[in-house]
């Protein structure tokens, strides 16, 4: 088998990251911070670098605007070897202020959010698309018409649905369309007996779904059977960010290359472990 083709839609971003000992409480009061750097963000570009580091021929269709936080993103990914198809919006690219604590706490902060009113290359999406071996469409309104490109082209669906909870209307259309379905546990986490109400959300969803369980490791349903995987051990936790996305990447990466789903799942494991480990969302190549 060749390199696999991936085609991978849905948002970058340019982000201020600052760390913090804990995150701040709801009140009125200063906090000084560990450190702070700026860095590419967005759960596509998370995808597409950690993709890229498994080998993959990756294009990215996504959103920037012409300013130097869009530039700055497309140049990290060049470099990478993803192939984008930039989109340019006529509102800055998206941006996000990441306060973060040493345990994986994150609260983000948008603060520009792109509008996308007409896009300019749809051919080369659907010529990359066409192409693909597989689809990932993440959570993103400019990335929703993709869809339906991906189920008309007859390329199996990835979508990522982060926190989803089972109500939130804005993933349904990802959800319906989907043939692969990953997920968070974090709408569940403070919920009685969690991974009971979560196992019994995941075999509701008849689909084939994965949920990432932070240091509990994943936990998926796929044709009626249950497998779970624990987290790799790192020995030193460098950067939290991107760990969800690195272990989608490495669960479909193996699966493309034939993998079982408990080889798939351990592959997951293994580069969300590699991710931890390095400073940005993907392991440096």
């Amino acid at each position: 088998m060749g390199k696999p083709k991936v085609f991978v839609a849905g948002p970058v971003s340019w982000n201020r990251l600052v760390l913090l000992d804990r995150l701040p409480e709801p009140r009125p009061h200063t906090v000084f911070a560990a450190g702070h750097r700026t860095a590419v963000g967005g759960t596509s570009a998370g995808k597409a670098l950690n993709l890229a580091s498994l080998g993959a021929d990756v294009t990215l269709r996504t959103v920037v605007g012409d300013d130097d936080a869009g530039r700055a993103v497309l140049d990290v990914l060049e470099r990478a070897g993803v192939e984008v198809i930039a989109e340019v919006a006529d509102t800055a690219t998206e941006q996000h202020l990441n306060l973060m604590d040493p345990n994986g706490g994150r609260l983000s902060i948008y603060l520009e959010l792109p509008r996308l009113p007409r896009p300019r290359h749809d051919d080369r999406s659907s010529a990359a698309l066409a192409a693909a071996d597989a689809a990932v469409i993440d959570l993103a309104d400019h990335a929703r018409p993709l869809l339906a490109a991906a189920r008309e082209a007859g390329v199996p669906v990835w979508c990522d649905l982060h926190d989803y909870d089972g109500v939130a209307d804005f993933h349904r259309d990802f959800l319906a369309a989907a043939d692969h379905v990953f997920l968070n546990d974090d709408a569940f986490r403070d919920e009685h007996s969690e991974r009971d109400a979560l196992l019994v959300f995941l075999k509701s969803l008849d689909k084939r779904v994965i949920a990432t369980l932070g240091a509990d490791g994943a936990m998926g349903v796929v044709d009626g059977a249950v497998h779970r995987v624990p987290a790799v051990p790192v020995e030193e936790i460098v950067d939290t960010n991107g760990a969800g996305d690195a272990f989608f990447s490495g669960f479909l990466i193996a699966h493309l290359a034939g993998a079982d789903v408990p080889a798939a799942m351990a592959a997951g494991a293994e580069q969300a472990a590699r991710c931890l480990a390095s400073p940005g969302l993907a392991p440096e190549m």
